[in-house]
């Protein structure tokens, strides 16, 4: 037999395959992975099919097709007052998690540290795990997930290169306030630690807070890959387009990788989302159309026996059953699939250790119908 050695013999499949393939063997209502089930605007599939009639379907340039880098920069400018150069400092890439995997892979050696934030998206650790860095999760609890900076600065040492944030968070939904950022640039000052913020969804923010990007804030800008998704921006995850700001220096060594990673990507649809985004209004609303989502299912759930976490971002809302069962929260999870047909995540999988606080996630990206139907079966438990 001819075999090689695992390099995450811990990793399985990811639970977003694993709660997805349940709910269509149950025939589940699927409020596990997050992607919506209502079309995205037709403007944007007609500026997409244009640019293919046209005959833009070969390979793009390498860091992506200038018209959208420049439109890019100037939406970081105008948003957050941040002087990105389109020609060296953005690029395009297949997704928000190949940017993430990317910037890793730029700068992450055997034995460097990278602090993570639990629960996480799940592919922070295993891509560091492959590059030979080291994991240092800090480990928040519900229900409000908030940081003490001072533990910390606790878990940094002499090989600490990275750290990974995530505002809004996936999966709880919290952000990062202005004196969690103040504390981070006191932390990192006079360091040479690397961040790699994943804003995947900036205009998804609610109640009218405000999301406070790192690239607002020029001490951690200069040392930060910040990466994005057009997936979660224009309700297309399924077209796995994003990008990546970094400064110069950086984002040289991040094309290293890129290019030898997916080279290029997506050339038709980098044009139409170029064309497409030409109006602000297309992004800029994001917020109260999410929002309003958010609201329908909270006043849904709170008709149920859980009790409901904090939603400040993303289009994810956590609940707590702590009170209703001492069941494990994958094995609540599936009992929510195979006996009331509705699917969520259990929180302890964005733990590397596992850690179970009795909660679950449930994707409101959905539309209004599924949602009301999702819960009137959840209201039987």
């Amino acid at each position: 037999m001819i075999s090689i050695q695992s390099k995450l013999p811990g990793v399985g499949t990811t639970i977003f395959t694993v709660m997805s393939k349940l709910a269509e063997e149950y025939k589940a209502i699927n409020l596990s992975q997050g992607f919506p089930d209502y079309p995205c605007d037709p403007k944007l599939i007609t500026e997409v099919t244009k640019a293919m009639k046209k005959g833009f379907n070969q390979y793009a340039p390498m860091p992506g097709l200038p018209a959208l880098r420049e439109l890019i920069a100037e939406k970081a400018h105008h948003l957050y007052g941040a002087p990105y150069d389109p020609d060296t400092e953005v690029t395009i890439t297949a997704g928000g998690t190949q940017a993430i995997f990317t910037a890793l892979g730029a700068s992450i050696s055997p034995g460097d540290e990278v602090i993570i934030f639990e629960p996480a998206y799940d592919s922070y650790a295993p891509a560091v795990k492959l590059l030979g860095g080291l994991v240092k999760p800090y480990e928040l609890a519900p229900p409000n997930y908030e940081i003490d900076w001072e533990m910390v600065r606790k878990l940094f040492s002499a090989n600490t290169k990275m750290i990974i944030l995530n505002s809004p968070q996936n999966p709880t939904g919290c952000i990062l306030s202005e004196k969690d950022i103040k504390a981070l640039i006191r932390l990192t000052r006079n360091t040479d630690i690397l961040i790699l913020s994943d804003e995947v969804y900036e205009h998804i923010i609610f109640d009218g807070q405000t999301h406070h990007s790192i690239a607002l804030y020029p001490e951690l800008r200069e040392r930060s890959f910040i990466t994005a998704s057009f997936g979660k921006l224009l309700h297309t995850t399924g077209w796995k387009l994003g990008y990546c700001l970094a400064p110069e220096r950086l984002m040289k060594e991040f094309r290293k990788v890129h290019q030898f990673n997916v080279f290029s990507v997506n050339t038709p649809m980098q044009l139409g989302i170029a064309n497409y985004l030409k109006d602000p209004s297309t992004y800029l609303g994001l917020s109260a159309f999410f929002q309003e989502k958010r609201d329908l299912f909270r006043s849904l759930l709170s008709e149920t026996k859980f009790k409901l976490l904090p939603c400040n971002g993303s289009y994810f809302q956590c609940i707590s059953y702590a009170h209703l069962s001492n069941e494990k929260d994958n094995e609540m999870a599936v009992s929510l699939v195979r006996d009331y047909g509705v699917a969520s995540i259990p929180v302890s999988a964005f733990y590397t250790k596992h850690t179970d606080h009795s909660v679950l996630r449930f994707c409101f990206a959905k539309k209004q119908e599924t949602l009301e139907k999702a819960v009137q079966r959840l209201m039987k438990l």
